[in-house]
């Protein structure tokens, strides 16, 4: 196995996520199979007890894993399916470690971060980097990693110390490392600084790890001189320094790579000329381009909680993008926080309230995304009852879809005071209640998580058709909440569908409202497999419905065409 680290100093935030997906995406065009690690240094198990504000969104993976949303990136460029093991946080190996001392598995020695903590790391990393995530059997030819935080981060330091053992054991030719930097312009002097990553790089070398390539972030493509400078410093050949600077789309990265020979280096330090071709990237060449040339748009209303952090909701703008742009569209998404709709808002602050619904109604469609808890609940009620009404295209996702059923229930069957039991545990009318295994007492890992099949009631729904006719459809959960199966009887009496649900019947998983042009909700969340050139289904049907083409693509279809 052959390994690419890729480290980051001087901030945090610098794109090592799509750096490390790039590489891996540069070298998987060389013919090479390639996996991944996102090693996180916090305390947390995983990220799924963690907010949307702290850390982004919560992804999840096939096998009910709650990672960082890097494993995202990594997932949506190389189209592979990772482990939740392909996530190691500082709690994932401590766990394990205390487990093993309670067993006495360590025959009485004292337990201490060296050896025991890099030793676990090591032995983590090199059991999950066999596992193959391209549906094919075998392992990888790389594995590329991630190390999370910056150099000189106190809970990074057991990782790199692991690191560092592990690329002695490897030996030189297995092990290649890529620290990614910042080169910042001071506004007065108007020069490329190198000297932060001087620092960094010096910080890296005094705990044990040189880096072969540099990629130096920037605003602007790096002078010569400002090469020669960090290749004279950092030791490091000029040929090694990579410049990542800004571009239109992030598409462009494993293009910027490829132009700059970055895989002729890496392979070269993995002494794996002999086994790679020139990277074919036409495809990618051809969507990088693709996006940069679109000039017609659609305006989609974002309708949450998290508006404030674009990145709580990372899949589902991603997931809009591949929509769109297999429409040939730009996606114009309108950020709109569920509590500025709300009537109190009104009240408090008159111009947001104002603001919000002038921009839900000059939108083409609205989609209400996931979250937990009550704030903005009344506003995203607000937005389905608008699309429902006036027939705006709606895409509700897990809340979404349960909001959409409270609305319903409340403007339609007149059940004023219907909701969820999240939101009001003493509603007459409970149409969404809580999941009959869900622990009250635990947060972590509790939910119903991962892939799980749903199956659709009929041939003849809108969700049918645009998953091409499948009798189901394996989609990624995450809900602790659920439609309560008593009502829905009377629930689809008044003209609510649930047309795709769980084996047992009794899990409504997808509705559709047939009066409606395109009213959907998903209690799962399709936008976790997207894929760059393969949209979800919904999300396109969503997109093909708000530019009015939905009833033309699917006769299409359906003709065979």
């Amino acid at each position: 196995m052959k390994y690419v680290l890729v480290s980051g100093g001087v901030v945090s935030g610098l794109g090592k996520g799509v750096t490390a997906s790039s590489v891996g995406v540069v070298l998987k065009a060389c013919g090479l199979r390639v996996t991944s690690i996102k090693i996180d240094p916090y305390l947390n198990i995983d990220a799924g007890t963690m907010s949307p504000f702290e850390h982004g969104e919560v992804f999840v993976l096939d096998d009910g894993g709650e990672v960082d949303l890097d494993l995202g990136n990594y997932e949506r460029f190389l189209d592979v399916t990772l482990t939740k093991d392909n996530n190691i946080t500082t709690g994932k190996i401590y766990q394990s470690v205390l487990e093993k001392e309670r067993r006495g598995d360590y025959l009485g020695k004292t337990v201490q971060v060296v050896p025991h903590i890099t030793d676990a790391i090591k032995d983590w990393i090199e059991s999950v980097a066999v596992i193959p995530v391209d549906g094919r059997e075998g392992p990888a030819d790389v594995c590329v990693i991630e190390l999370g935080g910056t150099v000189g981060d106190i809970e990074s330091m057991p990782f790199i110390e692991a690191l560092r053992q592990l690329s002695f054991s490897l030996g030189p030719d297995n092990f290649c490392l890529i620290h990614v930097s910042l080169i910042p312009v001071l506004g007065v002097v108007g020069e490329q600084k190198t000297k932060p990553t001087q620092h960094s790089v010096r910080e890296l070398r005094a705990l044990g790890l040189t880096p072969h390539l540099l990629a130096c972030r920037s605003a602007e493509p790096l002078l010569q001189n400002t090469k020669d400078k960090l290749s004279q410093f950092c030791h490091v050949p000029i040929n090694n320094i990579l410049n990542i600077h800004d571009v239109p789309n992030i598409w462009h990265i494993p293009l910027l790579l490829r132009n700059q020979n970055a895989h002729h280096s890496i392979l070269q330090q993995l002494n794996l000329l002999g086994n790679a071709t020139p990277p074919d990237l036409q495809q990618w060449t051809e969507m990088a381009e693709k996006y940069d040339n679109l000039t017609e748009s659609v305006r989609i209303a974002m309708v949450g909680k998290y508006v404030g952090l674009t990145d709580s909701y990372l899949s589902v703008v991603k997931a809009l993008l591949h929509a769109c742009v297999a429409r040939s569209l730009r996606p114009s998404i309108a950020w709109i926080a569920a509590s500025d709709l709300e009537d109190d808002s009104a009240k408090s602050t008159p111009e947001a309230h104002a603001a919000a619904w002038e921009t839900l109604k000059s939108a083409a469609c609205v989609l209400v995304p996931g979250g937990f808890g009550d704030r903005g609940v009344k506003g995203m009620m607000l937005a389905a009852k608008y699309a429902r009404e006036n027939n705006v295209p709606y895409l509700g996702i897990c809340l979404g879809m349960q909001i959409s059923v409270i609305e319903f229930a409340r403007s339609v069957l007149g059940w004023e005071r219907a909701n969820s039991v999240e939101f009001d545990a003493q509603t007459p009318n409970p149409v969404v209640i809580f999941m009959p295994e869900g622990s009250r007492t635990h947060m972590g890992s509790t939910m119903r998580l991962g892939s799980r099949r749903t199956f659709l009631q009929t041939p003849h729904c809108i969700t049918s058709k645009l998953y091409g006719n499948s009798e189901y459809v394996d989609e990624r959960h995450r809900h602790r909440y659920e439609v309560n199966p008593d009502l829905i009887g009377t629930l689809e009496e008044a003209g609510l569908k649930f047309v795709g649900r769980d084996e047992s019947g009794k899990r409504m998983e997808i509705l559709e409202l047939p009066s409606h042009p395109f009213y959907v909700g998903a209690q799962f969340h399709p936008e976790f497999k997207s894929r760059p050139g393969r949209p979800s289904a919904l999300f396109l049907g969503f997109i093909l419905a708000a530019t009015g083409k939905l009833e033309a693509q699917i006769s299409r279809h359906q003709n065979g065409s």
